[in-house]
């Protein structure tokens, strides 16, 4: 079985995904119809039309701007779910969690006060869970420092047990500063090997074929993070500009697999088709990740018992 990318070729920005038994389920960014749209496959390549998961916003949040959507399984009937919205009060993006007993929502937000909200840097934007192998949960964000010119840094800080509330300080993970970042370093993802820790995230403008991505290594889920040298590690190529915003998963044929949004190079900035949603291939060579893409032409697809 071969497939081509893109995987979804409608608007999907922002693809957060979560794989629930047999399952993938992938959030995304609001499409004007769905706060958080989500999409379903069994195997990466074929996916759901899409369905709302978060039909009511908190009363935090002025609507219509619904970013970046991420989601923790925190137990069998219980999920939570980290989105980017516009908070009323500050008139930033913040970040808010939503809670379900089923991975396909509805995820229903009772809080009246974003959960993160960093009005002094920018707000607060693109949040994403970590479990590590102990139990304990992590949460990786960006201050919008871009949004008033100051500098963007990612951060983490240990969850609570239900997921709704942080415990200790924050922790500074890294900071814009390679000429390739430009102004901007967000949406961080983290991944655990048995060699260590690898922080994903994108830099630059969103909105530019310079868009890419690329990855740190931690010592742990709060760092210190060291830059790699080799970023980054996708960027635009046939077929796809402007990759970036990745979740890294693992594949029914146990290898992992990126996926990610990239802009048709002939349309980047538009919302038709707008980003589209590509999956490629990763490979460990030296302790370091190796993306095989962005992949236009047909390839492989992640079929069980490869």
């Amino acid at each position: 079985m071969t497939f081509s990318n893109p995987v979804y070729d409608a608007n999907f920005p922002d693809p957060g995904v979560l794989k629930v038994g047999d399952t993938y389920y992938a959030y995304g960014t609001n499409d004007g119809a769905r706060n958080v749209p989500l999409l379903t496959s069994k195997d990466l390549v074929r996916w759901s039309k899409p369905t709302e998961v978060l039909p009511e916003l908190g009363g935090w949040v002025t609507p219509g701007h619904t970013w970046a959507p991420e989601v923790a399984q925190i137990a069998d009937d219980r999920y939570v779910v980290y989105y980017t919205a516009r908070s009323t009060t500050t008139n930033l993006q913040c970040v808010g969690a939503a809670v379900a007993d089923n991975p396909r929502g509805p995820f229903v937000d009772e809080s009246d006060t974003p959960l993160i909200c960093e009005a002094d840097e920018g707000g607060s934007i693109d949040a994403s869970p970590f479990r590590d192998a102990d139990g304990s949960l992590y949460l990786h964000w960006k201050n919008d420092g871009n949004h008033i010119g100051v500098p963007t840094h990612l951060y983490g800080q240990r969850l609570a047990k239900d997921g709704l509330s942080l415990l200790g300080e924050r922790v500074r993970l890294l900071t814009n500063h390679a000429a390739w970042h430009g102004k901007v370093i967000e949406a961080p993802q983290l991944h655990r090997r048995k060699d260590g820790y690898y922080l994903l995230y994108s830099a630059n403008a969103y909105d530019a074929d310079a868009y890419a991505v690329g990855y740190a290594r931690c010592d742990g889920p709060l760092g210190p993070c060291h830059d790699a040298g080799e970023n980054p590690i996708l960027a635009s190529a046939k077929g796809a500009a402007g990759p970036g915003h990745c979740s890294m998963v693992v594949g029914p044929d146990g290898q992992d697999w990126l996926l990610y949004h990239a802009w048709p190079p002939d349309a980047i900035g538009s919302a038709d088709p707008g980003r589209q949603m590509w999956l490629d291939r990763v490979e460990w060579s030296d302790g370091k990740p190796v993306v095989r893409g962005p992949t236009a032409d047909p390839q492989p697809a992640p079929v069980q018992g490869r």
